[in-house]
């Protein structure tokens, strides 16, 4: 499956004074992740691209002021917009062994004991403590927790797993 080379990271969701700077949702991670990179793009082929001026954490949002956006119309202009990052600048936040999400959606979930495909990752979500799989199977949608307990590999091709009865049946 070829991978994305522009990732979902955020959504503009308010303007911030009156000289254009932007209050910004983080998807990643950590707003911290959000707040140090470099250009953002508001397509998910970065066509409609802007440097980064300047960024600072706000609690949960990330204020950014990006190149060209100097004014208060500007800045409302790009309100309500999904921002995404070159995997490039991610990859450098990334932990060992760790994995965008959107890398994984639409990979097959195989029980690590018989090789059986038990299903399709459809979507993923966090409640907190752990990341919930949301998976497609053949008796419908099912959910299970992302822990080291039930997910035992992930490769480029698959997500080896071994649930414990009835969860995905």
């Amino acid at each position: 499956m070829a991978k994305h080379q522009y990732l979902r990271c955020g959504e503009i969701i308010n303007t911030h004074g009156v000289r254009g700077a932007v209050k910004v949702r983080s998807e990643c991670d950590s707003p911290k992740i959000l707040a140090s990179l470099r250009h953002i793009y508001l397509d998910p082929n970065g066509d409609v691209a802007f440097d980064v001026v300047s960024a600072s954490v706000m609690g949960h949002f990330v204020l950014l002021t990006l190149s060209g956006v100097n004014t208060l119309d500007a800045a409302a202009a790009l309100k309500n917009k999904i921002i995404y990052a070159g995997r490039d600048e991610l990859e450098e936040h990334i932990a060992p062994g760790a994995h965008f999400i959107a890398d994984l959606i639409g990979l097959p979930l195989i029980h690590a004991d018989t090789g059986e495909e038990l299903g399709i990752l459809k979507d993923v979500f966090n409640v907190g403590a752990s990341d919930i799989y949301v998976v497609d199977t053949p008796r419908g949608e099912k959910m299970m927790p992302a822990v080291a307990e039930y997910v035992k590999e992930i490769t480029d091709d698959a997500i080896f797993v071994r649930p414990i009865e009835g969860m995905l049946d």
